[in-house]
């Protein structure tokens, strides 16, 4: 099993920036991929980016691109999404997930993740 904890979410305003992170534990080394998702009220779980732990190649949604960067550490095996540039329709529940496969696989898509953390709040005011 991997357990998955993100943190570092909250209240902030339009234009302002926050860092989430996801810190792993457990059967981490059959960990590939990894990548963060976002859910407004309403709506399904939507991609905003991945990363691939040996290489550290990335991908991102449009909505995020430019603004967001993802990255990862190693050492302490945490990942972590830098947000600037904040907008209103940001606000959601961010959570982390973790993928076992090695290839590149449907990285845009929750169903390709096998681990999931409980999501941190991220609420963008205008």
């Amino acid at each position: 099993q991997v357990q998955l904890v993100e943190s570092g979410g909250g209240l902030v305003q339009a234009g302002d920036s926050l860092r989430l992170s996801c810190a792993a534990s457990g059967r981490t080394f059959s960990v590939f991929h990894m990548g963060w998702f976002r859910q407004a009220p309403g709506k399904e779980r939507e991609f905003v980016a991945a990363i691939r732990w040996t290489s550290g190649s990335t991908y991102y949604a449009d909505s995020v691109k430019g603004r967001f960067t993802i990255s990862r550490d190693n050492a302490k095996i945490t990942m972590y999404l830098q947000m600037n540039s904040l907008k209103p329709e940001d606000t959601a529940v961010y959570y982390c997930g973790s993928s076992l496969s090695n290839s590149d696989g449907i990285y845009d898509r929750p169903y390709w993740y096998h681990y999931w953390g409980r999501g941190t709040q991220v609420t963008v005011s205008s």
